[in-house]
């Protein structure tokens, strides 16, 4: 099978993490970073500093006039903006000052981000319906989250200059979404399925915000929608390896053949034995079924972990980057 090879801002080799790490300590997040994954850095997420530290509530203090307030149901779309927003917006500002003074020089670094199905699943309307919902409602969130993360980026070029920027759009509800299984704020039932035609435009609109080659779309559930993600304009897209099935070839194939970059996530986000010769196994034999040239490996693909690290130790996820950076190397000096 030929494959189109497409130049990534990443090196080939590169490996990295997906974003959220243990602890609480910005500036030791990014030391652990830039120490082992320096490929391929990423501004860390620490979840574990509690509320607006987390997916939605983090990139809920990026959307521009469309304030979130912490009610005990969840994230809710608020009148104005009140102390749980702009706890998020401490804690966000927190991360971008210990990049700001670690990362100068840095020719690239991944920024993460909810995607507008996840954050359109996770916030409520005043009236306790999911935003999924009310179609202009959620076009709405859409478009304030593309404007917010337009000026995050701005913000970050700023911090960095001469860094250059890969947007990542975390969307693990988005098989849910499409679906129809997103339960209601009561639990008894279900949110009806949000159309392709919605769904598509909504992440093309975040993905245009980042340059050309710099988008990736992260999915750890079952059933990718690898179609969709790569027509929308993600140039990679990152998957739990444990999840690509048989029946995912033939769309995982057709997605590297074009030139658009599989990130496999190779080790779990929680304590568990790794080692380099287990992580490339999960690697080399949907490779060599894809029947792809042994060479292209490391440029297409980039070794990740499953999911997010923050429910792992911090002793496991420092061994987790270093085994993902032992393996990204091994793709480029042993190709398969």
């Amino acid at each position: 099978m030929a494959q189109s090879v497409q130049a990534h801002p990443w090196p080939p080799g590169a490996a990295t993490g997906i974003g959220s790490l243990p602890g609480t300590d910005p500036g030791e997040a990014v030391r652990l970073v830039l120490g082992e994954v320096p490929d391929l850095p990423y501004l860390p997420e620490l979840p574990e500093r509690g509320l607006g530290a987390d997916l939605v509530g983090r990139t809920g203090s990026l959307l521009v006039d469309l304030p979130l307030e912490w009610q005990p149901h969840g994230w809710t779309v608020a009148s104005h903006p009140g102390r749980d927003l702009s706890r998020a917006h401490d804690q966000l500002a927190r991360d971008l000052d210990a990049i700001t003074e670690l990362g100068q020089g840095l020719p690239l670094l991944k920024v993460s981000v909810c995607g507008p199905m996840t954050l359109g699943a996770s916030i409520e309307l005043p009236n306790l319906h999911k935003v999924l919902t009310d179609h202009g409602a959620f076009r709405d969130l859409a478009a304030s989250l593309a404007e917010g993360v337009r000026e995050h980026l701005a913000d970050l070029a700023s911090r960095l200059p001469g860094t250059a920027l890969v947007l990542q759009v975390d969307e693990p509800s988005l098989p849910q979404v499409l679906s129809g299984r997103v339960p209601t704020p009561s639990g008894y039932g279900t949110v009806r399925s949000l159309e392709r035609s919605i769904a598509g435009p909504a992440l093309a609109q975040l993905l245009a915000v980042a340059a050309e080659g710099h988008r990736v779309v992260h999915c750890c559930a079952e059933d990718v929608p690898f179609d969709l993600l790569a027509s929308s304009g993600a140039s990679a897209i990152a998957v739990d390896a444990d999840l690509i099935t048989h029946a995912d070839l033939d769309a995982v194939g057709e997605l590297v053949e074009s030139g658009v970059g599989l990130w496999r996530g190779v080790v779990p986000g929680v304590d568990a034995p790794i080692s380099v010769h287990s992580a490339r196994a999960k690697i080399q034999p949907v490779w060599s079924k894809l029947g792809f040239s042994p060479e292209l490996l490391a440029s297409a693909v980039v070794p990740t972990p499953s999911c997010g690290l923050a429910g792992a130790s911090l002793g496991y996820a420092r061994k987790a980057m270093k085994v993902l950076s032992e393996v990204g190397r091994s793709l480029l000096e042993e190709p398969a």
